[in-house]
């Protein structure tokens, strides 16, 4: 435990490390600073729960870091390394993550200490359903106060528990739903939320490998197409961002797992592995792979890109210089440590940082809980209004050329948006926007050498403007 601990205290020391040398970038006085650095409310609780093997004990948490916007937003943790530091660096990162994207959040985070493999169904339903009561006592929790989300040992499954629980205690709150993203579908929840970090990530990348430029300075070509890749995790944001990079063009070689990892230079099917290690149990000895013993040799294995999509400090001081990628994307949370990206920038490594590339999936619960709050399935009134006007206009052009579409290729041309499509399109702008307003942060001062102090300093700004519109400071 004392190792997880100080992994935590580094993650926090981390961050804020990383807002210091930001914030030089900055023209904010000390003061506003000093309150944009730190987290605002911090509730730490213990509550019994009955198991087969008697009364048990539970540790649970929610930090709320920033209140500049409200709701507050943030998953909660369900894990055995759960521990505050680990849960304030969450935080902070989420209203950096938040105000890099424009998502009108402040930053919170949340925590279970429980190995959720040593507990049934039953058992887990039992802890969350208390743990949500445990926030409702104290009203951090709601649509318009803090609303959770899924994080690392959780899912749409807790989050319809944690939902039900607060419309039970909240029965007159016609926007209970809204309390939580990241809801089944007849839930509340929203088509494209399961994917959507994962997205979110391929749709950054793609962004940021399209221009040729950036990519020369690093000897690379521009596109994803024909990148070779190396993916840690595969899990929600391993999966789906290994999935959509491989269906954009780029070759999945190798993917790292806990049990070890598996390497084909030719490529992987990444949809296959996750059936092989869903029929097996483990991505090793899947056929035409050659195993890796130790996950984390294979993060130095030569490649394009790599994507660490795990845990936070899997690239540190000790292992950072024989990373041999052009790209490092950050998929999980702090994957990288500060020293192991000083080391990345020195030998020429573009890091892609988390507080942009993973935040599509808060872009998509903000859409969730938008959706929550109008009561209204996004699609519902404009597709058939969409539709019936490019029919006229598919019909106008038909008579003005004399030629008729065949019925297939009329019905791709007239038809109007689904709830996902438009989830997948307000997605894409959102990334792509971040970026370049990142992008154009770091190109304005030469004295930004790296894309994380960049975002950072975007998310400092806009945070800033927020607390001085309230005059609090001058």
């Amino acid at each position: 435990m004392k190792n997880e601990l100080d992994s935590g205290s580094k993650f926090y020391a981390d961050v804020t490390a990383y807002f210091d040398q930001a914030a030089q970038f900055t023209n904010f006085p000390k003061g506003l600073l000093e309150q944009i650095r730190i987290c605002n409310s911090i509730y730490k609780f213990n509550f019994p729960i009955e198991t087969d093997d008697g009364i048990q004990v539970i540790y649970g948490i929610r930090v709320q870091h920033s209140h500049h916007k409200l709701p507050t937003k943030g998953g909660i943790r369900y894990s055995e390394f759960v521990n505050e530091d680990e849960v304030k660096a969450l935080a902070t990162l989420m209203s950096f993550k938040c105000a890099v994207v424009d998502v009108p959040f402040g930053g919170a985070k949340g925590g279970i200490r429980i190995k959720p493999a040593d507990y049934n169904v039953k058992q887990l339903e039992k802890i969350t359903r208390r743990y949500t009561s445990e926030l409702i006592r104290k009203n951090m929790i709601g649509a318009g106060i803090d609303v959770p989300a899924p994080d690392y040992g959780s899912g749409p499954r807790e989050m319809a528990w944690i939902a039900d629980t607060y419309a039970a205690f909240r029965f007159d709150d016609i926007n209970a739903l809204g309390c939580v993203t990241g809801k089944p579908l007849g839930q509340g929840g929203i088509r494209g939320r399961t994917e959507a970090t994962g997205l979110g990530l391929f749709y950054g990348l793609r962004e940021v490998m399209r221009n040729a430029e950036d990519m020369k300075s690093i000897g690379l070509t521009a596109g994803i197409e024909g990148k070779k890749i190396i993916v840690q995790g595969l899990g929600n944001v391993g999966y789906f961002s290994s999935k959509f990079c491989m269906e954009g063009g780029g070759i999945i070689i190798g993917i790292a797992e806990r049990e070890g990892g598996i390497f084909n230079d030719k490529g992987l099917d990444v949809e296959k592995v996750f059936k092989h290690r869903k029929d097996t149990g483990s991505i090793l000895n899947y056929p035409g792979a050659k195993n890796i013993s130790n996950s984390l040799e294979l993060l130095e294995t030569g490649c394009d890109i790599l994507i660490p999509a795990a845990l936070e400090n899997q690239i540190h001081e000790g292992n950072a210089g024989r990373i041999k990628a052009k790209v490092v994307a950050e998929g999980a949370n702090g994957p990288i440590t500060k020293e192991a990206e000083e080391i990345l920038n020195k030998k020429n490594i573009l890091v892609i940082p988390d507080l942009y590339l993973n935040a599509g999936g808060v872009t998509v619960s903000y859409f969730e809980w938008l959706k929550n709050l109008s009561h209204v399935r996004f699609g519902r009134m404009e597709k058939r209004f969409e539709e019936m006007s490019s029919s006229r206009l598919v019909s106008a052009v038909e008579n003005i050329t004399g030629k008729k579409l065949e019925s297939a290729q009329r019905n791709i041309l007239i038809q109007g948006p689904e709830e996902k499509d438009l989830v997948y399109s307000g997605l894409e702008e959102t990334m792509i926007s971040a970026y370049h307003e990142v992008r154009e942060i770091k190109n304005q001062n030469k004295k930004i050498e790296d894309l994380r102090t960049a975002a950072f300093v975007s998310g400092i700004n806009k945070l800033g403007a927020s607390y001085a519109s309230l005059g609090l400071f001058p």
